[in-house]
Parts: structure tokens; C-alpha cells; sequence
């Protein structure tokens, strides 16, 4: 009997739902209710391929962000870090000469 281990402890993620965490399922999910309500909303305006390009449109943000990671950050933290560095807590960086070796006077 092999059991696997992960090289890094930090990348294990425990499988719930068909081998997909808790929060990729949760999107997953979320995903497909988008890409029906679409679906549903639209069918009766629109052509079936028209309405098939917009539902997988209007679902793949949805997945995306259950599965994508940047910099070891989710989505939400990653979404959370921007706002918070560029809109909560700016900071204007300036930078001010500074004179290592002033000259001496009367010389």
C-alpha cells in the first residue's frame, strides 16, 4: 500500500467533493448556478449559440476564482490585498536627496 505525502505541507488541500476542496466546490457551484440563470434569462432573447458563449462567459470568473492562486493568495485575499494597498491605505513614496558629505564652510 503507497500512501502520498506532499513535498510541502502547506500545499495539502483535503479533497471533499468529487477531489475538489470545500471552496473550489462552493465556486464550482456557484459557477453553475450563474451559467443556468444565464441560460434561462437569455434563451428567449437570443440564439442557443449566442446564449452558450454567454453563459460560459458569465461562469468563468466564478471558477476561476475557486481554483486560481496568486502568490499563495485566493482570490479573496489577493482582491482584499489590492484594495487595502491601493484605495484603504495609500501611501504617496517620495524620495529626498540626502547630502552624504556636506562641504565644509570658509574652505
Amino acid at each position: 500500500m503507497e500512501v502520498r505525502i506532499n513535498r510541502e505541507i502547506r500545499e495539502y488541500s483535503e479533497s471533499i467533493f468529487f477531489g475538489l476542496s470545500l471552496r473550489q466546490f462552493i465556486f464550482s457551484i456557484l459557477a453553475c448556478g450563474v451559467a443556468v440563470g444565464i441560460y434561462f434569462g437569455l434563451k428567449s432573447h437570443l440564439g442557443t449559440e449566442t446564449v452558450s458563449w454567454m453563459c460560459i462567459l458569465g461562469a468563468a470568473p466564478f471558477a476561476a476564482i475557486g481554483f486560481i492562486k496568486y502568490h499563495g493568495m485566493t482570490a479573496e485575499q489577493f482582491i482584499w490585498a489590492y484594495l487595502k494597498s491601493e484605495y484603504l491605505c495609500p501611501k504617496k513614496l517620495t524620495l529626498n536627496a540626502e547630502d552624504l558629505y556636506p562641504k565644509k564652510k570658509g574652505g
